[in-house]
Formats: C-alpha cells, sequence, structure tokens
C-alpha cells in the first residue's frame, strides 16, 4: 500500500501553524507576536467538494476509458469519482495560502506523469501582498491553470463535461505568478514563471523554464474579455521544440438568466529542434446557457479541433484529428449544494478516430450524469 503520511502530515502541520499563532497572540497581548498577528491578521476556512459520475460511451471501449484525449469523466459504463478534494484557505490582509488534496480520475488521468506524492495535491501555494495600497500580489506553488474558461471543478462550469480545448490545455500549473487587480476590479493582470506544459516536476532534462500571462477586462456585469498566453519548452533539452500557446475568449450575460461564452485557442510548436516551420492547431468554441428558474439550467456547446499534425491528439491518420463536438446539458439543484446534471455529446470526425459498435467509426456518441456537492 502507498504511503499516504506525508500528505496528511503536511496537513495537521498547516492546521497546528494556524492554530498556534492565534493562540499565543492571545495568551501574550504584549508580545512581539501580536503584533505580526495584527499585520497579517487573517481567517482560515475549510472548504471541498465530491462529485460522482456515470458515463455511458456508445463506442463500448474494451479497457473501460473513454477516447485518449479525454482525461475528466474519462471512465465508461460505471459510477466513480471524478474528483473529490478537501482545501484549507488562509487569507489576510497581506498575506494568503491555499491547500486543497484530491483523488478521483480526474487526479489518475490528469497526474499520471507525477511522482505518487504529487498526484493527490490539488492546490498547494502561499503569496504575498507586495504593495500596502495597490492590489498586487506575488504567489508561488502549484496552482489552477490560467488558460481556459472552464476548470477542474464541474460545478463551476456551464457544461458537465469538459470542451475538447480544455481537455488538452492544462488543468494545473506550477511556479511562480506576479498579479495585480485593478482598483475597481475591472482589469486582471499577471505573468507567470513556470515548471512547463501542466507539469508539478519539470520535465528531467529540460533546463528551461516556462512563460505565461494572463489579462482579463471586467468593464461591467455585461461583458468580460480575458487573453492568456504560454511559451515553453514540453521536452527534454535534446529535443527541445518551442510551443506557443493563445487563448482568448469573451462572456457576454446581458442577464442573469442568459449568457454566451465565445472562445479561440490557436498553438503552434517546431516540427524540429531550433527549426523555422511549425505545426499548428486550433479550436474554437461556443457555449450557451439558460437560467429559467433557480433550480433548472440549460446549456449547449458547439466546439471545434484541428490538430492535423498531431501535437496533442494523435491519430496516426491521413488528416489527423479535425472533430466537431455538440452537446447540451440539463442541471437542477436539488439542494443549494447539491446539484444533479445530465449531458448528451457527440463527436464527428473527418477521419475514423473512434470506436462504434466494436468498428472504426468517424463518430462518438456518449451520455453522463453526475451529483455534485460542495460545501
Amino acid at each position: 500500500m502507498k504511503n499516504h503520511t506525508p500528505l496528511f502530515l503536511l496537513y495537521i502541520l498547516l492546521l497546528l501553524c494556524f492554530y498556534g499563532q492565534a493562540s499565543y497572540a492571545k495568551d501574550n497581548p504584549d508580545s512581539t507576536a501580536i503584533k505580526i498577528k495584527s499585520a497579517f491578521k487573517g481567517k482560515l476556512t475549510f472548504s471541498g467538494f465530491a462529485e460522482a459520475y456515470y458515463g455511458y460511451d456508445f463506442g463500448k471501449p474494451q479497457n473501460g476509458n473513454r477516447p485518449d484525449f479525454i482525461y475528466s469523466h474519462n471512465r465508461n459504463n460505471e459510477v466513480n469519482l471524478n474528483l473529490i478534494y478537501a482545501k484549507l484557505n488562509y487569507s489576510a490582509s497581506h498575506l494568503r495560502a491555499n491547500l486543497a488534496l484530491m483523488y478521483g480520475t480526474y487526479a489518475n488521468a490528469n497526474l499520471a506523469a507525477e511522482p505518487f506524492p504529487l498526484r493527490y495535491i490539488f492546490e498547494a501555494n502561499i503569496g504575498f501582498r507586495l504593495s500596502k495600497k495597490k492590489d498586487l500580489w506575488l504567489d508561488g506553488g502549484i496552482f489552477p491553470s490560467h488558460i481556459g474558461f472552464e476548470s477542474a471543478i464541474s460545478k463551476d462550469c456551464w457544461t458537465l463535461t469538459r470542451s475538447i480545448m480544455a481537455e488538452n490545455t492544462p488543468y494545473f500549473e506550477t511556479g511562480a505568478k506576479l498579479s495585480y487587480t485593478s482598483d475597481n476590479g475591472k482589469l486582471f493582470a499577471s505573468v507567470l514563471l513556470l515548471n512547463g506544459w501542466q507539469r508539478i516536476q519539470r520535465i528531467k532534462g529540460n533546463s528551461l523554464p516556462s512563460f505565461g500571462w494572463q489579462v482579463t477586462y471586467k468593464p461591467n456585469t455585461v461583458f468580460s474579455l480575458n487573453s492568456s498566453t504560454f511559451f515553453g519548452a514540453n521536452q527534454p533539452d535534446a529535443d527541445r521544440k518551442m510551443r506557443y500557446y493563445h487563448n482568448f475568449y469573451g462572456v457576454i450575460q446581458p442577464i442573469d438568466q442568459f449568457g454566451i461564452t465565445v472562445g479561440m485557442d490557436f498553438g503552434a510548436e517546431q516540427k524540429n529542434v531550433a527549426g523555422k516551420k511549425y505545426n499548428l492547431w486550433y479550436s474554437p468554441a461556443v457555449l450557451v446557457r439558460y437560467i429559467p428558474t433557480a433550480k433548472v439550467a440549460m446549456a449547449a456547446r458547439y466546439e471545434y479541433y484541428n490538430d492535423v499534425a498531431g501535437v496533442v491528439i494523435s491519430t496516426a491518420t491521413l488528416n489527423g484529428f479535425q472533430t466537431h463536438g455538440v452537446s447540451a446539458n440539463l442541471d437542477i439543484n436539488i439542494l443549494k449544494n447539491l446539484l444533479w446534471r445530465i449531458e448528451g455529446k457527440g463527436y464527428f470526425s473527418k477521419n475514423k478516430v473512434f470506436q462504434l459498435h466494436g468498428k472504426p467509426s468517424s463518430k462518438n456518441y456518449a451520455i453522463t450524469t453526475s451529483l455534485a456537492m460542495s460545501f
């Protein structure tokens, strides 16, 4: 059996630190500790999320997994946990920290390349405010990705399952982040120094860090724009091929009950080491959501993914991966913190890159349902 002791000890250590700080300051009101506490007085909160799901792929994959480019809700014809996590958050005027541990098929699929102790870390970071008057922070650790409008936490997404573009861009990243939020909250900007493309540990033999930036502008409650970029290498130095990736999306929500998200991703990677030619791929997506009542929500998505060279999704076919996708889902808020969802999805590819009824097919159909609880 694997040893989970280091992760649980880290949790206990954090709890003791926060409790000890508060207790010592209370018992020693004239001490230096209370002065330190007053500068970094904050709040410790505990939260969690759990999602159970069942998915049925009409292609009936023999290995129990949905197509290789799907990493979230990826098990077929079985009830399983996609993601369950417990999180500690410490927030003060000049200091903040997060620690979240997870388990589920999401963790198994997305962190398979990481060493065992790191596979169950959903988030682990600490940050320090650099300015007394401005919202300027320097954070370091493991973060949710700065790329895309979808996250691993399904309840925060309009659709039950993720788009192809979200599944094949980083869900998480590790490094340092310098971020700024304007006084009116309309502008957010950050620059990042990263260990790589969805990596906790940098790839062995790769000495080059990766970089990124993000700019989000929300002029009002109706409209928002986001631009995120990544550039770096995803191979050891001897086989280094530079990758450049840009994610852009806008959200229009004229009323609380209706919204539209439009996204466009574009990537380029060198064909050869130090080469001047690039393999290109891109993916547009459109999502529409309607909320007729406080208990019910509906959403639909159209997407297209074009990766002819197979940089991200390899198929060994003449036309690579050129696939349209459509999905529709229904959400029912059973309780304030309990959400039931059901979604139907179809993929339609230029080549026979799927399986349907035991034979190669250009089409794939699936239905997924989930029950998610948050606290």
